[in-house]
């Protein structure tokens, strides 16, 4: 017989989860009467195309929208807001796929996907730096990043399927895209084959996924060929911004070269659809691990509820939650930033609340290249005047404001 206790306990606990329970519901429900699919006839119609020429990712590269012009004719913008965009765009080039584009829900300014992708004036009020993680003294060899004893980046190429306007490299943007050419990967690889303390490779960018097959493949095996390498990891967001990019040749190659374990980008709830959802059962169907590493961004995940339904989805897809990073003090960034009593604060609520297959770690990268620092709300008991001492990997100490910046 089960006691009073018991089934006082469980009432608690169901009123606890009524909030958010609620809140998926009418998510869901909402997201059911967005009318995004009118936006995806329309780019097809502006640009002439099938449904056969959308579902391929060479298409979608090729017909990036990337010009103030071309969103007016789609969706007339005001003459104020052409303005700002053509602004930041002389300082700050912007790209996005046709795909990533039509899930923006009525053309909003104030939509999640809009906020990541198109330009905005807040963009140009900005003092911070172009590279406080200072990859550039990080360097030792061609385009290695190394910050820890066992594992660097190879950072292979500036392009991007859509750029993000949170990105922690927009100093590497340019106006053309670029891939490293072979003298600069040779030396790459040269310093992996002479350091086998280094097990693990994350290959980054720009986006890598956005290179060819017969690219990526020619990578993968010479890294392979170094036998100390164990660990081959992938940074891509064409999950989120160009899912048509997992065609079979990308599967078969990974698989060749496998185990791969890929790291991508989702920050909301509305990035994971039908689309994104094929792909990443692809990948996993075929081996692939898949980890999300995404970022407090200001309007966009910075709510409790928008996080805990963003990594439920993310679990239910068989994309484990990862890290969720504080935002960076990157230049024309200022506007996504929040402070980090706000971050600890809604991460804290996550625990309990929702699987811990769920909860990723929340990251603060600490400036100067010194590496990760997970958060927690212990870290606020400790604060004085504001700032709270946080040690790194190495036993370094150093001082962060928990107000926004």
């Amino acid at each position: 017989m089960i006691d009073n206790e018991s089934l006082k306990r469980s009432e608690i606990l169901t009123n606890i989860a009524q909030d958010f329970f609620e809140y998926k519901q009418n998510y869901f429900e909402q997201r059911k009467k967005r009318k995004n699919e009118g936006f995806k006839k329309k780019l097809l119609n502006y640009f002439d195309a099938t449904d056969t020429l959308w579902n391929d990712w060479h298409w979608q590269i090729n017909h990036q929208i990337n010009k103030t012009e071309q969103l007016n004719e789609l969706f007339d913008i005001s003459m104020e807001k052409q303005h700002e965009i053509q602004s930041v765009e002389k300082k700050y080039r912007w790209s996005v796929t046709p795909y990533y584009l039509s899930l923006i829900t009525d053309f909003n300014e104030f939509d999640p996907i809009y906020l990541q992708v198109i330009p905005q004036i807040l963009e140009m009020n900005s003092n911070w730096e172009e590279d406080p993680m200072n990859e550039i003294n990080n360097n030792p060899a061609g385009a290695v990043t190394r910050r820890y004893p066992d594992r660097v980046t190879i950072n292979l190429t500036n392009k991007c399927a859509s750029f993000c306007r949170h990105c922690q490299r927009k100093r590497n943007i340019g106006e053309v895209d670029h891939c490293i050419d072979n003298s600069i990967l040779k030396d790459s690889l040269d310093y992996l084959s002479k350091h086998p303390e280094i097990r693990d490779v994350l290959l980054t960018g720009g986006d890598p996924l956005t290179l060819s097959n017969q690219y990526i493949e020619s990578v993968l095996k010479e890294i392979r060929e170094i036998k100390s390498v164990e660990i081959v990891r992938i940074g891509s967001r064409t999950l989120v911004t160009l899912p048509q990019r997992i065609d079979q040749t990308l599967i078969k190659i990974f698989k060749k070269y496998g185990p791969i374990y890929i790291n991508t980008q989702f920050n909301h709830p509305n990035e994971i659809c039908n689309e994104s959802i094929l792909a990443c059962n692809k990948l996993a169907d075929n081996g692939v691990m898949l980890g999300n590493q995404s970022v407090f961004l200001k309007g966009v995940n910075n709510n409790y509820n928008t996080l805990a339904l963003l990594n439920e989805l993310l679990l239910k897809n068989r994309i484990r939650p990862y890290y969720i990073f504080h935002p960076k003090n990157v230049k024309g960034t200022n506007h996504f930033y929040i402070s980090i009593e706000e971050g600890i604060d809604i991460y804290d609520k996550l625990r309990g609340n929702i699987s811990g297959l769920a909860i990723p770690t929340y990251i603060f990268n600490s400036h100067g290249g010194y590496g990760k620092i997970s958060l927690n709300k212990q870290m606020l008991e400790l604060s004085t005047n504001k700032k709270i001492k946080i040690q790194t990997w190495e036993g370094k100490y150093i001082e962060i404001y928990l107000d926004a910046m």
